[in-house]
């Protein structure tokens, strides 16, 4: 068991692969647990959640510094790009990162009919190349490698174009701290940093850009009062960015409710300079120069093996070792790695 920020950890040493999945304090499995066993004695209504649903909203709110009334409650990163993608107008130039995840590319390239183009650029260049586009659609932190975008030239970049911004913050927040009240659009998962089931995520939406989206999964539980507006028409939805909540998954809201607002307490920029020092210890004992990204992407011939044999769980993305460091890693951790690659 390991204690990191106030917390317990049922974990191991040699666990290095919370950009895939995060593993939630001792606390919040507990919760989950407790609420799957209400459930096989029947012991929950289906409004029990409706809490949970709002401490989760207002915690990612606050994660990434945008108001909770910006924040749409869903399943999945896609899924919530998905309603951005279906939205723009025909004809829309996005500009993307090459290589990006296809959580945050994939639903604009089902566009083409619409004639929506997508451009595809490195990521070094993306700033540079925001001119002459109508978005920028983009991963804080990019899965592959941990690369992170430069946020404040983006802004920039995307405000002297008049360009819009969707930023992807599923490999970034509860890590990395985020003020992002200025972007169009930001979507985020909850499985990974923010230790949560899978199952949760969410979109915040600048007002006007909130206004440009079409509704499409529109449902009971996005209406003004989701309990008096599950039978019948007229279409009835909230005014602020609950209009485009889907159904709730359950176990998964009340999962993010308990980590999400533990996480929401913490101090981000010590929890960074915690996941950012041991990676860089990695990197130093490999003889690396150092990076600014909890997330290490390794092109070291026979790592995967040797680290597999050593007990560490990780990930192999566009054919590199990736190794990724959280609040709960300790230097426990870069010793297993290092002794298993030296």
């Amino acid at each position: 068991m390991r204690q990191a920020f106030g917390q317990q950890f049922d974990i191991a040493a040699g666990y290095l692969n919370t950009a895939s999945v995060g593993i939630p304090p001792v606390a919040v499995a507990d919760a989950v647990g407790e609420a799957v066993n209400r459930w096989r004695r029947g012991q929950d209504a289906s409004d029990a959640f409706d809490v949970h649903v709002s401490t989760a909203r207002s915690a990612f709110a606050q994660l990434v510094g945008v108001p909770t009334s910006s924040v749409t409650m869903g399943a999945g990163a896609a899924q919530l790009v998905g309603l951005v993608a279906a939205s723009v107008p025909d004809g829309s130039r996005v500009l993307v990162a090459g290589g990006d995840f296809t959580s945050v590319t994939f639903p604009f390239a089902a566009q083409a009919h619409r004639g929506v183009t997508l451009t595809e650029v490195a990521l070094g260049e993306l700033v540079s190349r925001v001119d002459g586009h109508d978005l920028v659609a983009v991963s804080v932190v990019q899965s592959a490698d941990g690369a992170v975008l430069d946020l404040a030239g983006l802004r920039a970049a995307a405000e002297a174009a008049g360009a819009r911004v969707l930023l992807d913050v599923s490999q970034a927040a509860g890590w990395l701290p985020l003020e992002l009240g200025w972007a169009d659009w930001v979507v985020g998962a909850a499985y990974k940093w923010l230790l949560s089931p899978r199952g949760a995520a969410w979109l915040a939406s600048a007002p006007d850009a909130l206004d440009l989206i079409v509704p499409n999964s529109a449902n009971w539980f996005g209406g003004e009062d989701p309990w008096t507006s599950i039978y019948g028409l007229p279409l009835r939805l909230a005014d602020d960015a609950r209009r485009l909540d889907i159904s709730p998954v359950w176990f998964a809201q009340l999962g993010a409710a308990a980590s999400l607002s533990w996480l929401a307490t913490l101090d981000l920029a010590a929890v960074r300079a915690h996941c950012v020092g041991l990676a860089n210890g990695l990197l130093a004992g490999l003889g690396l120069p150092q990076g600014d990204s909890s997330i290490v992407s390794l092109a070291v011939p026979g790592a995967a093996e040797r680290l597999r044999a050593a007990g560490a769980v990780f990930a192999q993305r566009d054919g590199r070792v990736r190794l990724a460091f959280h609040l709960y890693n300790t230097e426990e951790d870069v010793d297993l790695a290092l002794a298993a690659m030296s």
